[in-house]
């Protein structure tokens, strides 16, 4: 036997550390909470995508009496990127989520389902995507989604 050891690195910001495109990414994932259908939950997370054409496309969450018809901001979003931008790279992806008493202090972490649409995505362009996650203390900043999600599933292991 052998052990195989994965790191990661985050980067974990202050906003006022942040560069003005990163806080306007983060700005407009933190307006689309507004939008968020969850009355089940009472949690709303937004997600705003940036493309490399400088399109940014945005997302909520959006529940469903029956649960598993819902789908996470972070998939809405990169399947109306995937959908109405077929050819355009996403570059990055900011993600808040809400409570009714606010934004929460630490940042939320995508959902299985949503890491694995997000290192698809990345893998289907071969450009890494910057993944913002939000919280009021602190910003958490990765260099690629893959770093969410080390040993993703793709097609080629369909083959």
């Amino acid at each position: 036997m052998k052990d195989k050891i994965i790191s990661t690195t985050v980067h974990v910001f202050r906003w006022d550390e942040l560069n003005d495109g990163q806080r306007s990414l983060l700005e407009a994932a933190k307006q689309m909470t507004q939008q968020a259908y969850c009355p089940y939950s009472r949690f709303s997370v937004g997600a705003a995508a940036l493309l490399q054409d400088g399109t940014v496309v945005r997302g909520s969450n959006q529940e469903n009496a029956a649960y598993p018809s819902g789908l996470c901001a972070e998939r809405t979003t990169l399947f109306a990127a995937n959908a109405n931008y077929p050819d355009t790279p996403v570059v990055a992806l900011a993600i808040a989520c809400r409570k009714p008493s606010g934004f929460t202090l630490q940042p939320g972490s995508p959902c299985g389902g949503c890491r694995q649409v997000m290192i698809e995505t990345e893998h289907r362009f071969g450009v890494p995507i910057e993944v913002m996650l939000y919280g009021e203390n602190e910003v958490y900043v990765f260099d690629r989604a893959s770093d969410l999600l080390p040993y993703g599933f793709f097609a080629e292991d369909l083959a």
